[in-house]
């Protein structure tokens, strides 16, 4: 039976919890998760346009961890530098609004029309990408120090119970809608038990014991009391995606209600009849469609708020399915909508991804209508995928073209800010439905279009030819790179420069934070460097795997994030518990996992009904992410310096993060083949393991 090292010293911290070390390390690691998440979500909220870099704060994330868990084996204080750096982000984000400027490059589309000033974007991230390494070095600080009480893997399976609290109690608040006062109490209880020492007797102690509470609890209570104000203003709520803003007036007469997410006015509520006279070009599907007969029935994805859903009704359908992947969005277009589109018994209302719902429903339609679906962020572990992004791929146009009655019609239209965008599109259906579709452009700065396409032909009535694509034009998107906005076939300068200064202030941060022996100590343990940088190109590709099979919510993407620390979870206690066979016949199982994937792509996997789906889904993803762990383990095990082979691995994983970017190129499946490179690498690199733990 594999058991723990029992050559771990017991080192004591002065730790001033009163807590075990196993209730302190799983309380470490929960705050570790939640502040991860908690500052993804805040920043992304507040600072104007964040939420489509989101990434790069979770990259700052590993390296504060990373740096974190080496620190603690030679820090003589707590890290109190963490409660500081999180009240005076919040403070001065909420102080002095920060944007990350447009500029004029159109190598990223931001799906708004609000202008914003700031320092340009490389600036602004790295600034970002610093303060998430600073906060989050506090936790993993102290899960560092609890390390170095416990055997190896012992340590590692209560971080791992900790981490998924972390994601569960933070899914939950997101279930609820809960504001971000709610996130900043827990942080805050959390901190104040791990960090401020029980109050007794007099003279020095009592003044540390004070000091400790002012140096912890002074910048959290400023924080507390900026989410205080944010979370009780009147018109601001929180889904599971957006901070949404709500602003209710009259014009010229008629009721508006204006949404607003994460400070960029999103939608607009507006009566149908209003609606199509001040922007007829919401009911040109409706001519371009069927030859101009009245669809019966109707499936709309992006539904928003009811807008399109109030058209639909005004246009004489009989029956509308309206999908919206934000439920409260939906809900404020149920409550608030001044035609009251929901309530219609001709409209069932479905909270779900489009392309999700088209994979599950055996329901054809006379219209399906993409109406202006554009999330404003992506979706979270992911560095350029969108929550809409599955939605534009050619095999996405073909599932719509397959849930068409005969004579039926697929349309789409949004401010697509780009002519090469619009055409894409275009082209995209062309491929599709193997004619061209109809091509209405508004004339307008931000590009606004109607592309509608009929199951042949003869089922659509184009007031003229659309011109074809041109040279220029980028070949249509596909499930492999859903990269709609991209483009080039390269990755922009933008990411590069960006990607480039984070790997630097990596490189500066692990020295400075190891006091130049970081490196020397994490020589011997580069193999596991490179098993953390493969891991996290495996979570991204499960990530984005299942977001295409099941649907980009938040509900799978949160079912995701705590499978994969599951598998690994299970993957510690099968090494823990039992016999494993060597390291060697494991990288076989973990490259016979790749294979596995390579061979059967996400493509295959969408034909199947949805329960063999998933099975099959979850065997295919797991399986190298399981072996990959098993030998995380038993290698782990036996490592001489605790702290610096789990830092070592922390910090592979901010390269896995950074190389996830390749995807960009050479698409999701590819980062497979990169992943394997790595592994490949850290076999090579492996030291011979004593035949008693083989």
């Amino acid at each position: 039976m594999a058991v723990d090292s029992a050559t771990d010293p017991v080192v004591t911290t002065g730790w001033p919890s009163p807590f075990g070390v196993r209730t302190r390390l799983v309380a470490s690691s929960a705050l570790m998760l939640f502040v991860e998440l908690a500052l993804i979500r805040w920043t992304g909220s507040n600072v104007v346009h964040l939420s489509y870099f989101s990434n790069f704060v979770l990259l700052g994330s590993f390296l504060g961890i990373g740096i974190g868990v080496l620190r603690s084996g030679r820090a003589k204080r707590l890290p109190y530098y963490s409660p500081i750096m999180l009240g005076l982000l919040v403070l001065v984000i909420a102080w002095k609004p920060v944007t990350v400027d447009r500029g004029s490059s159109s190598s990223v589309i931001y799906f708004t029309s609000l202008n914003t000033t700031g320092p340009p974007v490389w600036v602004i991230l790295p600034i970002v990408f610093v303060a998430a390494a600073v906060v989050l070095a506090g936790p993993a600080e102290l899960v560092g120090r609890c390390f170095a009480e416990l055997p190896r893997l012992t340590a590692y399976r209560f971080d791992l119970v900790g981490s998924l609290i972390g994601i569960v109690t933070f899914t939950a608040l997101s279930f609820l809608g809960a504001p971000p006062i709610w996130w900043g109490l827990i942080v805050t209880v959390v901190f104040a038990v791990l960090m401020i020492p029980r109050a007794s007797g007099a003279g020095r102690r009592a003044v540390a014991t004070g000091l400790s509470a002012a140096m912890v609890l002074a910048p959290l209570l400023v924080m507390l009391g900026v989410l205080f104000k944010e979370s009780t203003k009147s018109d601001n709520s929180w889904s599971p995606y957006y901070k949404v803003q709500t602003k209710q007036y009259t014009w010229e007469g008629v009721p508006l209600l204006t949404i607003t997410v994460n400070g960029v006015p999103h939608q607009q509520a507006i009566p149908a009849d209003a609606r199509l006279q001040w922007e007829p070009q919401y009911g040109l599907p409706y001519e371009r469609a069927n030859a101009g007969k009245q669809p019966k029935n109707v499936l709309i994805i992006g539904a928003g708020s009811g807008s399109d859903v109030a058209i639909a009704l005004k246009k004489g359908a009989q029956h509308v399915d309206a999908v919206e992947i934000d439920p409260r969005i939906r809900d404020l277009g149920k409550e608030l909508h001044p035609d009251r589109p929901y309530q219609d018994p001709r409209v069932s209302s479905h909270i779900d991804d489009g392309r999700a719902f088209l994979s599950r429903t055996d329901k054809k339609y006379d219209l399906i209508l993409l109406a202006l679906p554009d999330s404003l962020t992506l979706v979270n572990g992911a560095s350029s995928l969108r929550l809409e992004s599955y939605l534009f791929t050619q095999q996405a146009f073909e599932s719509a073209r397959d849930h068409l009655n005969p004579g039926g019609a697929f349309a789409m239209y949004n401010y697509y800010r780009e002519t090469w965008l619009i055409d894409r599109l275009a082209s995209t259906a062309q491929h599709a439905f193997g004619h061209k579709p109809c091509v209405d452009k508004i004339g307008d700065g931000l590009q606004q279009a109607v592309v509608t396409v009929g199951l042949t032909e003869q089922d659509q009535n184009c007031s003229a030819e659309w011109a074809g694509a041109t040279a220029e034009t980028p070949p249509p998107a596909t499930d492999n790179r859903p990269f709609l906005y991209l483009f080039t076939d390269r990755i922009p300068s933008l990411y590069l420069v960006t990607l480039g200064l984070i790997l630097v202030a990596g490189l500066v941060g692990v020295g400075i934070a190891g006091g130049g022996s970081s490196y020397r100590r994490m020589r011997p343990y580069a193999d596991l460097f490179l098993l953390g940088a493969g891991f996290m190109l495996l979570e991204t590709k499960s990530i984005t795997g299942f977001a295409l099979l099941f649907g980009t919510t938040w509900v799978v993407n949160a079912i995701v994030f705590a499978g994969v620390l599951v598998a690994v979870l299970a993957a510690v206690e099968v090494t823990r518990r039992f016999k494993t066979p060597p390291i060697k016949a494991m990288f076989a199982i973990l490259f016979g996992g790749l294979a596995l994937s390579w061979v059967f792509p996400d493509s295959w996997l969408l034909s199947m009904p949805v329960g063999l789906r998933a099975l099959v889904a979850v065997l295919i993803a797991f399986l190298p992410i399981f072996a990959a762990n098993v030998i995380f383990a038993k290698r782990f095990t036996d490592t001489a310096d605790g702290t610096a082979s789990f830092g070592a691995n922390l910090l592979g994983a901010m390269l896995g993060g950074c190389l996830e970017y390749a995807a960009l190129i050479i698409g999701f499946h590819g980062l497979l083949i990169i992943a394997a490179l790595l592994y490949v690498g850290a076999f090579i690199l492996t030291p011979k393991l004593r035949t008693a733990r083989e």
